[in-house]
């Protein structure tokens, strides 16, 4: 790769790392699912005019929609509210390992040795994350952060269904079904949205904005650019740096503590999701084929 496609992958990297920071400002403000729901409301809105839906693939995003939108985005804010923002990126790494396992249910891709222990090695980095003594009244939260990562596993078997689809217009017809499903789902389980609106500072609308244009339209436009131009096995290792970025930012610019639960924690499960990552099954071995002349010419 380039230094310059380098430096961008890197930039994505802080981009999705520090959105963990970013959402967890803005739903201290503004109510978790409402916030989703203009968030996707305003992707729709930006993206839509510009890209074509196949229209035999509107059932599979709409299921699609409905599994991401409220279960994997919805139960992530949700467990925002209450957890760190350093310890959401680290449990949302779970989401790689969770992939791997749904994806030897449902398509008998086969997990390996090296897979397997890379799971067992991420929830263990898990595990001790939720043993940091601050974690005893976040455990709940932590543990809706955590299905969410669930969530995203089965979310990919629903998008390898669909098939081949422009990646913004798959993303604007997600947008399109999870923005009303969100607010439908805001308006039974939560209150004060008009208040929220009429009072929320600057911060949260900037941090609307932020998930709306960098990480919903520059970031995912960078990363699918890169994922075109070299092989995925030299752009996907950059997704670990994310979380690296996701507890600098907790730490950093929300004042997070660095304790050892987190530290140790969050390095052990990196670990465990590179190997899940980095894994390449073995190439089968060359069989060889007898010459066709020498086989007549022995006969």
């Amino acid at each position: 790769m380039t230094p310059g496609h380098i430096l961008l992958a890197l930039c994505v990297m802080l981009i999705w790392g520090v959105n963990f920071a970013v959402a967890k400002v803005t739903v201290a403000e503004l109510p978790p699912l409402f916030v989703n729901a203009i968030r996707f409301a305003l992707v729709a809105a930006i993206l839509l005019p510009f890209v074509r839906i196949p229209r035999d693939k509107l059932k599979d995003i709409f299921i699609l929609a409905t599994i991401m939108a409220p279960f994997h985005f919805g139960l992530m804010f949700v467990g925002l509210t209450g957890t760190d923002a350093a310890a959401a990126a680290i449990a949302m790494q779970l989401s790689v390992p969770f992939a791997a396992l749904m994806a030897s249910f449902y398509f008998h891709d086969k997990l390996g040795a090296r897979r397997t222990i890379g799971m067992i090695i991420a929830f263990t980095g898990v595990v001790i994350l939720a043993g940091e003594p601050r974690m005893d009244g976040e455990l709940f939260l932590l543990g809706m952060v955590v299905l969410s990562a669930a969530m995203w596993g089965v979310g990919n078997i629903q998008i390898k269904r669909i098939g081949d689809i422009n990646p913004f217009a798959l993303s604007a017809g997600m947008a399109m079904f999870a923005a009303p499903e969100l607010l439908v789902l805001s308006l039974l389980l939560e209150q004060g949205q008009m208040h929220a609106v009429r009072t929320a500072d600057w911060i949260a609308w900037g941090g609307v904005i932020y998930m709306v244009v960098l990480v919903a339209i520059v970031s995912y436009a960078i990363w699918y650019h890169l994922l075109k131009t070299y092989a995925v096995n030299q752009v996907v290792p950059f997704s670990l740096l994310g979380p690296v970025f996701g507890v600098a930012a907790g730490i950093l610019l929300l004042g997070e503590a660095a304790t050892w639960q987190k530290l140790v924690g969050g390095a052990i499960t990196i670990a465990g999701v590179a190997m899940i990552t980095l894994y390449r099954p073995p190439a089968p071995p060359c069989v060889p084929v007898a010459d066709p002349k020498q086989v007549t010419q022995k006969d």
